[in-house]
């Protein structure tokens, strides 16, 4: 693992690793979890792309700088770091949060990317006042409570009951990701609303979405396609992290949109 340091003094970590003279796709993680979250696809991406991953600020091994964050410093995020890097030009695949970063960068970045994928996302995810009690709630509480939470919103329950080996990982992420980091992405995702900007995107997009998802419904993703210009939609049978319950799935679509 390698870290980088930012413009703002934050320090990002990331991975750099696959096929050397392949194009790069850049893979962003959910809120409360790490690079981590892409192990269920790694081999198969880095046989094709030379697979650039980093932990989201206030997350994983990344600084976790105090106060609220915005969509807009955490796309900064990955300019810098790709920048840095040498890269200039990236496909992006992003889940949950990272699929926020990857609207934003569709929209104020489009010149960087060549194709773009939004998993188990939405433009919008209110009320403010849920993500302010949340943060009040991590900040007094911890991460404890809400990991637990958080596990039956972002499987099927049979998926819980069938597969702990799965979702043990995941279990840790969520456990280890620094409360103030945490609630400093909570704030960009309670602060952003890209309804009306997501028709400019123009970079090719997969939008792709979990059927039995809870926290990002299926009708968001839909919406997300509908608002895209040219868009296609892909539902997998999942709930929330569809990229852990439906690994291959997932997989095949990501390889099928970035290389069909």
């Amino acid at each position: 693992m390698e870290r980088m340091s930012l413009g703002d003094g934050c320090t990002l970590a990331y991975r750099l690793e696959g096929a050397v003279d392949a194009p790069v796709l850049v893979l962003s993680n959910s809120l409360g979890t790490d690079m981590g979250m892409w192990a269920p696809q790694l081999d198969a991406l880095k046989a094709k792309f030379l697979v650039l991953r980093y932990d989201q600020r206030g997350h994983g091994a990344s600084d976790a700088p105090s106060g609220g964050y915005s969509i807009d410093r955490l796309g900064r995020d990955v300019v810098e770091l790709t920048e840095a890097l040498g890269i200039q030009q990236f496909h992006f695949c992003g889940l949950s949060l990272g699929g926020m970063v990857g609207q934003w960068l569709g929209v104020r970045e489009s010149t960087r990317l060549d194709r773009l994928i939004l998993a188990n996302t939405t433009a919008y995810m209110g009320p403010p006042s849920g993500w302010d009690a949340r943060i009040e709630a991590v900040l007094r509480d911890g991460m404890a409570p809400l990991a637990d939470a958080s596990i039956m919103r972002w499987f099927t329950r049979d998926f819980v009951a069938s597969s702990p080996e799965a979702i043990s990982p995941i279990v840790t992420m969520l456990r280890k990701t620094s409360p103030v980091g945490y609630a400093g992405c909570c704030a960009a995702i309670r602060d952003m609303d890209q309804r009306r900007t997501a028709a400019l995107v123009e970079v090719p997009t997969l939008v792709i979405g979990g059927s039995a998802d809870p926290a990002t419904p299926p009708e968001h993703a839909r919406a997300l396609a509908t608002t895209i210009p040219d868009a296609a939609l892909r539902m997998v049978d999942a709930a929330h992290l569809s990229n852990v319950e439906q690994p291959s799935e997932f997989t095949a679509a990501v390889l099928d949109h970035l290389t069909g």
